[in-house]
């Protein structure tokens, strides 16, 4: 059986001044899912340190997985520390540790997605919460709404009157 081993215990926080970004990470995020990492933050916290390399001679701690939280973290939320976990690998390993934390997070499913909408739905959660808490856009969830079966989801709501009836001109006359 393969050793396993746990970084994310040994995690600390270290000033943001001695974190760099690497040279090689080929990840970059779009602004909506920038936007998503940023309302996390604020909503959730930090709650996953990022992965680093200990460069002894520069006294600096290069990024291998969690640029865009650290970014975050130091320009948007102006902290002056960090929590990372150190990684000691050469060069090449760390490069590929990089492309698996990348490919590793996966993909939404869509029709899963459209199922938890459904679930925040019928728990009361209207479509700008939604919207808001899980970073879509309108379009996008009317979308997700579609998939999953919109008049399904309204069949049995009580809506409130939106205007009242008033009578016409033609209703007086025949009076």
């Amino acid at each position: 059986m393969d050793e396993l081993t746990f970084p994310c215990l040994s995690a600390k926080l270290v000033s943001t001044d001695k974190v760099f970004s690497n040279e090689y990470n080929p990840n970059r995020l779009g602004i909506n899912e920038l936007q998503l990492l940023y309302l996390s933050l604020k909503e959730d916290g930090v709650t996953q340190p990022v992965v680093t390399f200990y460069d002894k001679e520069a006294d600096q701690y290069i990024v291998v997985d969690g640029f865009h939280r650290y970014l975050l973290i130091r320009d948007h939320f102006k902290s002056l520390v960090i929590p990372v976990v150190v990684i000691d690998k050469d060069i090449k390993d760390r490069m590929a540790s990089t492309i698996r934390h990348n490919r590793a997070r996966g993909k939404h499913q869509v029709n899963l997605v459209g199922d938890l909408v459904r679930s925040l739905i019928e728990k009361g959660w209207g479509d700008v919460e939604i919207a808001k808490h899980l970073g879509m856009s309108a379009e996008e969830l009317l979308r997700l709404k579609q998939i999953t079966g919109i008049a399904a989801m309204l069949k049995n709501k009580e809506y409130a009157q939106a205007w009242e009836s008033v009578d016409s001109p033609r209703k007086e006359e025949e009076k």
